[in-house]
This record gives structure tokens, sequence and C-alpha cells, in this order.
């Protein structure tokens, strides 16, 4: 029986204050109705797939074995639904043999009269990369609410993988691949969550799914969490999936449902939804980031959605239990703008589709997938043979896209050839939609954007084939993300572009007519090509593209780590990122990889120490138990969940540590563990973590340990000339320390182990390391010795805005491109004397690649403790001319091809030699036409120098150097409160003591002048009043608050100030403490809580109140703490 069959649907509800009016208006509710009524395919034959080229000609065929899907919406167990099959056709062995003597479409020649159609068969959302911060985001979408342009939507993070399917036809397909154990999972997966929701009707209803998606022309889109495709953050209860993304891509681009479309169209089938929540008011938006700042650290599933339930204008909980299918351990969220009417559009939903009972449904469920794969474990192929035979047919009636067609299985028969991807570009378009894939692709590949276009054969159209009529799934693959932002450049300029989506699978079909058919078609598919551009949905909802593109996922435990061992970030990066480390490099090195991770996040030195010994003991465990043999990191869990939950159970300080491991601890006694010594009015003094234990900052540095100046920069960039400026300055960099400089280009063997050998003999040396040091293996060298020998290690960088995949901006590229050319006689043979400069300086610049200039500089300062930047560019410079930038993109694409094909090969003896030498030529002729512009944009060299002899003679001083990046750190917001300027408090204070003689003889000794450092009035605490409780007055963050004091209330143990709060923009601030106040006075060793009982104390004669008359008001600023 399913795990969480008889489970009682929460009600959706609407929160009253200040939510948008959820008036049912005939309008909204033909909209959604509109959307999900399909009606008869043959009503609407445009909209189907079409099957054969036959149906270009403008008039559609009507197929005798067509199915009726009933005008109300989607079929239910009551519906009739007419379902006839076609029969299979055997398919002659000797036709395909003849077909595919060699790779598919080798012997397809395109001519006058070769027509493509092309259709997309599943996508997922395109990839959007904001460009701003994600504070940046979070205040877009706030002031987007507040002004009723668009609602932010929230969705849970559920840690699996992208399935996408598009019927038994239409195929099963994973990120980017279909046809492996990925898409068998994910199809017995999907059958078998129609057999728990209906019963013995599932055999019949999946059939009528996949019918259903065929003739519309649709993909469902889901997170597949499962136990069996390797491990993520935590190992789930159960294997599940939800459904994300609802897909039309029948005719034009592909268009996705909106959430509440996907809400009635899963309802109608009975598929899984994920849990949702709608924020449509200022008040609610700020309290959702208050919200996750308050659990950032520390929340779990329980946590999370019941905050978010409080706070959100409405809720709806997905059809499957985070907490019950996957655990406590939740990796994030998601959030993103939607439409202004998605609220009264959700409403309308859940009223006309209520939650479909699932008590009446008692099946049985068969063996269940852990168990299949556990069973057939030998061979891949047994385990997605075993799989898809499990299925059954009425779900997966052919394994074509598995196994190929009888002996045709192979990869010599899969894989078609990769002539057609060009002939593909070079036909005619028979419609719209076959025009826009071409002009993706054309651009792509003009743009030498980092993709991939595989191609193989469709089995599911074996019987179609024949000479002149070629099928074929092209996959598009995109390598790195960073194309994604490339791509959406491209979209800025012209907007027709269709999107770049993640998982993107087309069918093609490549055909051959007669001259009049040919005719025919080119007149009937130009009137197709000549319709109006498509609007975009942010269009409709009058929303800028940027803007409608905003989302920031919200992931727990990212920046600042203090509590929940568990949770999905530390099994990631400590355990299962450091396994390679720990086998590869040994316990040392892992130790050195995690403190440096926890560092990072700002872990205080208390944690540090507890992690660290959990830590160590798990490296002894598991390199005892499997030696050299590395654990690999899709099984992890499989030792690490044991280990630690042994570990948690030695004391409850481990259980606190390790957090909800095994459900050793629930969620409220685990918040009770990591709070249980924070007290509501002692959290005003934040704790800023601590320093890195190793390496060795250098705020400590004397004149007997050494100092290595190293340089992760790019050839060009002046290090060599620098290093000569520095050894010859006058009184070096200050002290008397022996100074020297080793170049790189002069070293014959390895350079890192030789500085090591140096500083062995002579560890108080300062040494100028003349050589690139480029990337983290080089750094973790240098890590090393900084610990071995106890010296200091500073890096200087050039200074460069940078770009959002490298720490070097174009213009920083273009400069030292410039200077390698300028060179000659060159110790490194590096000058212009080269054959290649350029693909070597590309080399250098690429192995930066991922990191922006933030990420950059914050990975060294962390690493290291101090950073040197060496000015370069002039701030107020001209922009980059046009012809440098192009020259510089098109080298770095080419770049990337060469690399994907070649690796490491010198550019003349790969694919693209001719490319490169006339690259290399025009990147010459263009740099010397642009000499006068490049020369201009660079600072004095004598300034870089002096900037950087100057900032190094700080740094050998013992004054380390923040670097200028902002990085925002996020922490857990514990409370909310009023903070008042404690100088007006002394003020006040001292006018209640001139006039009142008992509170001049109280105040007398407490010198609150020098001792009263902080004040303020607490307004709710997560502990006692709740995380909603706090989120609450996100929407009054940083804004001045009034604040009456009308008494003061002292005992022999405390002393505050009873306050009546104002109001601010018209709206009443109020507390949630009983009583008001803010504490002033604590006597040695009571804490700052004591002062919630001066009322009671009072009443019982134990205390003295002194009213304030007339009341004194202090204006206060609303601060979360």
């Amino acid at each position: 029986m399913p795990r969480n069959r008889g489970k009682q649907q929460r009600q959706w509800r609407e929160k009253d204050e200040e939510a948008a009016q959820a008036v049912s208006s005939p309008s909204a509710s033909a909209q959604i109705s509109e959307g999900l009524s399909y009606i008869s395919l043959s009503e609407a034959a445009s909209q189907s797939c079409p099957e054969s080229p036959t149906q270009f000609t403008g008039t559609p065929t009507r197929r005798d074995n067509e199915i009726w899907v009933p005008k109300a919406g989607y079929a239910t167990s009551a519906s009739t639904v007419a379902v006839e099959r076609k029969k299979e056709a055997v398919v002659s062995p000797v036709k395909l043999t003849e077909l595919i003597k060699g790779p598919l479409g080798v012997d397809f020649n395109e001519d006058g009269n070769t027509f493509a159609r092309a259709q997309v068969r599943a996508t997922f959302y395109p990839k959007f990369e904001n460009e701003k911060s994600d504070q940046e985001i979070r205040t877009r979408m706030i002031e987007m609410v507040s002004q009723g342009l668009a609602t932010v939507e929230v969705s849970l993070k559920h840690s699996g993988s992208l399935f996408m399917y598009a019927g038994h036809e239409g195929g099963a397909y994973a990120k980017n691949s279909f046809g492996n154990i990925y898409t068998a999972v994910g199809v017995f997966v999907l059958a078998r969550m129609f057999r728990e929701a209906w019963g013995k009707e599932a055999p019949r209803m999946q059939g009528e799914f996949n019918d259903f998606l065929e003739k519309n022309c649709m993909c469902i889109s889901m997170e597949l969490v499962t136990a069996v495709l390797g491990d993520h953050g935590q190992r789930p209860k159960d294997d599940y999936a939800v459904v994300t993304a609802v897909t039309e891509l029948g005719v034009g681009k592909p268009k996705f449902f909106s959430t509440p479309e996907i809400i009635a169209f899963c309802r109608k089938w009975r598929l899984p939804t994920n849990h949702v929540w709608l924020f449509s008011t200022r008040k609610s938006a700020t309290a959702l980031f208050a919200a996750y700042d308050a659990l950032c650290e520390e929340g779990t599933a329980t946590t999370v959605c019941k905050a978010l339930d409080d706070v959100a204008d409405i809720s709806i909980p997905g059809s499957k239990d985070h907490i019950k299918v996957q655990g406590e351990i939740l990796e994030g969220l998601v959030a993103r703008i939607v439409s202004r009417d998605s609220l009264v559009h959700m409403e309308n939903v859940l009223r006309e589709f209520p939650p479909q009972p699932m008590d009446e449904v008692d099946e049985d469920l068969g063996i269940s997938l852990r168990d299949v794969c556990a069973s057939n474990r030998s061979a891949e192929k047994e385990q997605i043979k075993a799989l898809l035979d499990g299925v059954g047919t009425s779900m997966c009636p052919t394994q074509s896209d598995w196994f190929g067609v009888g002996d045709f299985g192979g990869s010599q028969f899969r894989n078609v050839d990769r002539s057609v991807l060009t002939k593909f570009l070079h036909v005619h378009p028979t419609d719209y939609s076959t025009m826009k894939l071409q002009e993706l692709i054309r651009l792509m590949r003009q743009r030498r954007f980092q993709a991939a276009f595989k191609c193989y054969t469709n089995f599911h159209k074996i019987n179609d084939l024949s000479k002149d009529n070629l099928y074929y799934k092209m996959v598009i693959h995109v390598h790195s993300d960073h194309v994604f932002r490339k791509y959406q450049q491209e979209m800025r300029k012209n907007k027709g572009l269709w999107p770049l989506y993640r998982g993107f699978f087309v069918d093609v079909n490549l055909f051959k007519v007669n001259k009049e058919k040919a005719a025919e078609l080119i007149k009937d598919s130009d009137s197709q090509l000549n319709i109006a551009p498509e609007s975009s949905s942010s269009d409709k909802d009058g929303l800028a593209d940027e803007d409608a593109n905003l989302m920031v996922k919200l992931k727990f435990l990212t920046y600042k780590v203090s509590l929940l061992f568990l949770t999905y970030k530390l099994r990631t990066f400590l355990i299962r990122n450091g396994l390679s480390i720990l086998f590869k490099d040994g316990p040392s090195a892992y130790r050195t990889y995690y403190l440096r991770q926890m560092h990072n996040w700002g872990t205080s030195q208390k944690k540090q120490r507890e992690l660290s010994k959990m830590l160590d003991e798990w490296a002894t465990y598991i390199t005892r138990k499997y030696g050299h043999k590395q654990l690999s990191s899709s099984t992890y869990l499989s030792e690490a969940e044991p280990f630690l939950e042994r570990y948690a159970k030695r004391s409850p300080e481990n259980q606190a540590l390790i957090g909800a491991a095994g459900n050793l601890v629930s969620s409220e006694n685990f918040l009770a563990l990591i709070e249980g010594d924070k007290d509501e009015e002692g959290d005003l003094q934040r704790d800023q973590g601590a320093g890195p234990s190793s390496p060795k900052s250098p705020d400590s540095v004397t004149q007997d340990q050494g100092l290595i100046v190293f340089f992760p920069g790019i050839p060009g960039c002046a290090k060599s000339a620098l290093c000569k400026e520095i050894i010859n300055t006058p009184g070096g960099l200050g002290d008397n320390r022996p100074m020297h400089s080793l170049m790189g280009d002069l070293i014959k063997g390895r350079y890192w182990p030789l500085i090591s050998d140096q500083l062995k003999k002579k560890p108080n040396t300062i040494t100028l390391a003349d050589k690139n040091a480029p990337n983290e293996e080089v750094w973790r060298q240098i890590e090393e010795m900084t610990q071995r020998f106890r010296v200091t290690a500073v890096p200087v960088v050039p200074d460069s805005e940078g770009t959002d995949t490298n720490p070097f901006s174009l213009d920083a590229l273009a400069v030292f491109i410039y200077r390698v050319l300028q060179r000659a006689n060159h110790p490194g043979n590096l000058d212009k004397s080269s054959k290649n400069p350029g693909y070597v300086l590309l080399m250098f610049y690429h192995l930066y690649d991922g990191k922006n200039r933030r990420n950059f500089d914050s990975e060294l300062y962390e690493r290291f403790g101090s950073l040197v930047k060496m000015p370069v560019l002039k701030p107020d410079r001209d922009p980059l001319p046009d012809a440098v930038r192009a020259i510089l993109e098109e080298g770095i694409n080419l770049f990337r091809l060469h690399q994907n094909k070649h690796g490491r090969s010198e550019p003349s003896k790969g694919t693209y030699a001719r490319e490169w030498s006339q690259w290399e030529s025009r990147l010459r002729k263009t740099l010397t036409d642009n000499a006068d512009y490049i020369n201009s944009i660079q600072v004095p060299f004598e300034w870089a120098v002096s900037s950087v002899v100057e900032q190094l003679k700080k740094v050998a001083k013992g004054e380390h150097r923040t670097p200028d990046t902002e990085k925002r750190r996020f922490g857990s917001i514990i409370f909310a409160a009023v903070t008042l300027p404690p100088g007006e408090i002394v003020n006040l204070l001292n006018k209640l003591a001139s006039a009142d003689p008992s509170a001049k003889n109280f105040l007398k000794d407490k010198e609150l002048q020098n001792n009263l450092k902080k004040a303020h009035v607490t307004l709710a605490h997560k502990r006692s009043h709740g995380v909603a409780a706090v989120a609450s007055y996100g929407i009054y963050l940083h804004q001045n608050v009034p604040v009456e004091f009308t008494a003061l209330l002292f005992s022999d143990k405390a002393a505050a100030l009873e306050a009546r709060l104002g109001s601010v923009d018209g709206e009443k601030v109020n507390s949630k403490n009983e009583w008001p106040h803010a504490t002033i006075w604590t006597a040695p060793n009571v804490p700052p809580k004591e002062a919630n009982t001066l009322p009671v104390l009072v009443s019982e004669a134990k205390a003295t109140r002194l009213v304030i008359d007339p009341s004194i008001m202090i204006l206060g600023v609303l601060d979360f703490y």
C-alpha cells in the first residue's frame, strides 16, 4: 500500500490581511477553463503533432484511429475514451539492412526538392541567469509585488534529477539523453504512481494518458527522486517524482503551463504536484524573505513549510509530502516572479479541481524500484529490461528507444551520420517552428557556442523510413552554463529568437517530393513563415523580460554554517565532495579542504572543532574500510548515514551536531537543542565567526617567518617586470628579511617543489614566485607550504571587473595579449615571434573559467587571509571597440570548440587548424589597428608598482587587507527588535534622575554613560513566538519607529524602560511580548531576560515603578538580529 494512502489533504486558504480580493471573475474562470479544455483533435488538427509529410499540404487529414478527448477537460476514471492502437507493422530486415548500410543519413543528398520538418518533443524551462545579486533580486521582487505588477511564487526544491515524458511514442528523456537507465527508472516510477493513484484502473489510464500526450503533442517534466540513480543530500525514504512543468509543443514556440494550470492538469490525471506558496502583497513578500533568513541555517522541511504556510497568501500542499517521501533535510526553495493574476487563477483552479480522494484505491503495487535494481545489478541492460518489463505494455508498448528494433539496436544503427545536421540547416523549412529551430542552431554554430547537436535514429518511425524520407532525433546538449548567458545576450539583440531550453529534444524529418509537390509545399510553407512574431507571456503580463525571468534559489546552509550537519549542503560539500581529496591526497589534504570550506561559510571556532573531530573520525573509518579503493560519490550515503547515526547516538551534543540524522531527533527537539543556549534578550551581539585555522593569517607575521608573494594571473600581466621593480625597491618591503625572485621561465623541472625546498633551507625569506599560479592545485601546494614552514602567502592579482564567468574582463585580456605581442626574445618563447600567442593566452584565460571576480577575490582572500590588487586599467576608460571585442569572443568560442574535441592538443594539429591560423593573423591586425586605444586605457606602470609595493609593505607589517569585494553574509535571524540610540537613552535617564530622587539614587553608581552600549525593544523572538511572527516585521525592516517611554522599572537585579510603540506609515507596530520594554541594566551574572519579570515584582512590592510624565519619545530603527 502506498505510504501516503489515506492521508488527509490540507485545505488551501487565502489570507484576509492585505490579500488581493479573491473574487471569482467570469473572465478568470473562462481563461482557466479555456487553457485546460482540449477539444476533439478533428476540430483542432493544427494543434496536433503531424506524422507525415502529407500534412504539410495545408489540408489536415482525419485519421481513423483517433482518440476523442472530452471537451470538459482531461480524461478521468469515469470518462469514455475510444482507444484503438495501431498495430505495429513488422519491419522488414532486408529493407532495414538496405537502408542502414552505414550510419543513417550518409547517403541522403539534399536538393531543391528537399524539405525539413522539426517538432520539439521534450523541453524544460529556459535557463535564465540573473545578472544581479540575490539581494538585488529579492529587493526587485518585493518592489514589483508592492506596485501590483506581479506575484512571488515559491516552490520546494526536491533533490533529484530532471525527467521528461512525452508519451510512449514521444519518448522519455533525461536532461541531455534518452534510452538509458535514467529514463527507464523514470518510466517505472511514473507507471508505479499511476498504479498508486488509479489502482485497477491504472492500465487503462496509462494508455489514455500516453495517447493524450501524443495527440496533443505535450510533454510533462518531473523532478525524479530515487535511491538508485546516485545519492544527493539525503537518500529518499521512497522513490517518487513531482510534476514541475507541463508543455504544449504542437505549433510554434513551446508553451509552458502556469502553476494553476499544472495543478489542474495533475489533479485530473492524479499526478503528484509540488508544494507551492503565493505571495501577492508587500507584507507577505517581505515576510517570505525574512522567514528564509530566519531559517537559512537550521531550516528543516517541517519548520520551513510551517513558516511559509503562516506568511503566504495561499499555500497549496504537494500531493507528495516532502517529509514522508524524502525526509526533513530540505535542499532549498525556488522563488520566481509570476503574473499578478496568479492568485485569482489559483483560487479558481482549487475550487474547480479539488484533490482526488485516494482512500478507495487498494491495489498491490508489485515489486519496488529498489528491488528490481538490486535483483539485476550485474548489468545495466538487465536492469533496464527488468524495469521496462515491469511497467507493462499499457505504459511502454515498445522498448525501441532503449534497445532498437530487432537486431538493429547497436550503436552503429542508433547513431546518425553527422552530416544530417548540415543538411537540416540547408533545406526548406515546412513551417514556422522548423524555421525558428534552424535559426537557433545556425546562430549557435556561428557564435561557436559550446554545445553539441547529437542525432540518433528515431526507431518509432522505422516503418516510415525510405531512401527519400529520413527520421531522426536531435539532442541539443549545452555543455556549459555560460552558453545560456551568452545566448540571452543574443536574445536581447534579436527579440524573435526562440529561447535555449534545458533538456532540448527535437524530432526531425528530412524528405523529398516531386517538383509539383515541392512548389505546393514552398507556397504553403511561405504563408506559414510570414506569420506575426510570437508574443511572450511576459508581454501579456505587462512585464519586461528582465523582470519576467526573475528567479532566486533560496538554499539552506549555503553561506554561513554553524548548525545541522546533516543538511543538504554539508553532506554534499564536506563528505561527498571531499571523497576524491581524501582518497587521492590523504587525510591531511582532506582536513585542509574541510577547514577551508567551514571558514568560507563563517563557521564559529567551537563548531569547527566539533565538526573536525567528527570528520577526522569519518576519514579514518572510511579509509580503513576501503583502503585505496575510492568510495563512489553516487553511493556514499550507504556508508555515511550509518556512520553518522552511530556518531549521533553517543551524546546529546552529537545529536545536535548531526541534526535529524536517521530521524534521531524530531525537528521541534532539534531546534530546542541548537537554540538551548540562546537568550531572548542576549542575542544583540552577533557571532561574527572565527578566522581560519588554516592557513595562517598574516596579522601575526614576524621577522623570523617567510613570505611567499605569488601571482594568480595571465601572461602579459607584467608580473616579471613587477618582481624586478620590487627587488630593486630601496629598503625592500620595509624590513631586513632577505628577498629574492625566482622566474618560472628560467627553471627547468618542477617549479613549486623548488620553492618548497628553498623555504625549507631559508624559511624567513621573502620569495617572489615569478610564475603564473592559475588554479586550485597550485593554491593547495602553496597552502601546504604555509602550514609546513610557518610562512605567509599573499596573492597579487591584476585588478579587473571581470565577466560573469571569468575574473578578467575582455579589456584586460586585450591588454595582456597586446603586451605579449610587443615582447621580443622572451625566456619562455611567448612573444611576437610565437606562432600562436593568442591561443596560449586563451588557454590561461580559461583556467579561471567559472569564477567571476567576486568569487575569485573572495576565495583567494579566504584561503590566504589577504589580497593585493595590481592596477591595470583606468576606471574612466572608453568602452572596448567592437572589433576588439568581436575578435576576442570569436577566439573564446573557437578555443572551447577545440578544447571539447582535442583537449590540450596544439591548435595546429586539430580539426580547427586553419581557423586558428586565420584567427591569430586577424587578432594581430586588430590589436595593432587599435594600439592607441589599448595604450590609452592602461594605468602608468610606475603607479601600479607603487600601489603593489605599498600594499605588500602593509602585509609584511601584519596589516592584512580586505579585498574590495561585496560579499553578503547571511545569518540566521533570531529575533526582531527596534534598535535605540544608547546616547538618547542615557539623556532620558539623566532627565529622570534630575527630576526624581529615587531614580537618581538608583542610577548613581550604574555608570550607564560608559556601560550602556546598546538598547532595543524586542518585538518577537523565534523560539518564543515562532518564525512567522518574526518574519511578519519584514515589511518594516530598517524603517524608523517612534518609541514612547512611559515608566522606569527597577529592582536590585535589573532595570528597564516601559515602552509604547508607535506607527509606521499609519500602521501600528505591536510587540509580541506582553510587556514591551528596553532593558538598560542587569546585575552581574543576571541574564537580560530577567527584566521580563519586573511588572510582576512591582505588583509584589519587590521592584519600583517610576512614571515618566510627560512621556519621552525616542526614534528607533526596526532590525533583525
